[in-house]
């Protein structure tokens, strides 16, 4: 995931710009701290008090220098309009959001025009074409037959969230001005194994991981992934 955002960034921004990052719903701050490490500055909304918590104690862990390029506030994504003005970033993260917003057209356009024109706009979504896979290789028949129909489902916390079919955002960011440049299937392989105790020996992780980075450029593995990652910009 990261390797993808750093490829889209190589691909669209002149080497060694430091960027303006907004990362919306950053949870405990791995994304926004990453980019920060590598010069860029780096703005952090994210509406659980908790994990803002964790963020800012990470954060506090760093050097000097990389806390000097990172804000993090609290704040729900669905109201960038109300903490920053149009065009002020070059980047714009939301991964791992839109599953809880139940209507997400809105929120997206309110990111997009957080852009600065050329700007990047980065999503990681549940995939909505691939509902079924998770139950079916679990055995699960009536679930899986279930999820042909459906964009809902019920994560791993128990919660009732909503997945996004590919073709619908991709009409989205049309719509919203940043239309779709690239998308990459995320969790293709290893749907499923994210919660287990440890990693892999270093030898078996180098391959697993390099593994699922073919598999999410490549179809048809990418349109069965757990996840997408779409990235959009700004005309």
């Amino acid at each position: 995931m990261g390797r993808q955002v750093d490829e889209q960034i190589v691909h669209r921004f002149p080497v060694g710009q430091r960027l303006r990052v907004l990362d919306v719903g950053m949870g405990q701050g791995t994304q926004a701290l990453r980019l920060a490490r590598a010069g860029h500055m780096v703005t952090g909304l994210e509406q659980d008090p908790d994990m803002l918590a964790v963020a800012h104690a990470a954060l506090a862990a760093e050097p000097a220098g990389i806390q000097e390029r990172v804000r993090l506030l609290e704040g729900d994504g669905r109201e960038t309009g109300a903490h920053f003005g149009p065009g002020g970033f070059d980047v714009v993260l939301c991964h791992g959001v839109l599953m809880y917003v139940p209507e997400a057209d809105a929120m997206l356009a309110g990111l997009a025009r957080m852009l600065a024109p050329g700007g990047l706009l980065s999503l990681l979504v549940r995939n909505g074409d691939a509902l079924a896979m998770r139950p079916g290789l679990e055995g699960d028949w009536n679930a899986a037959l279930a999820a042909f129909d459906t964009v809902d489902y019920t994560n791993r916390l128990g919660l009732e969230v909503r997945a996004d079919r590919l073709a619908d955002l991709t009409a989205t960011l049309s719509g919203i001005g940043a239309p779709l440049q690239a998308w990459y299937g995320v969790r293709v392989f290893t749907d499923g194994t994210e919660a287990g105790e440890s990693l892999p020996r270093e030898a078996e992780l180098e391959r697993l991981l390099a593994a699922e980075d073919r598999a999410g450029r490549t179809d048809p593995y990418r349109g069965v992934a757990a996840l997408l990652h779409l990235c959009g910009v700004r005309g």
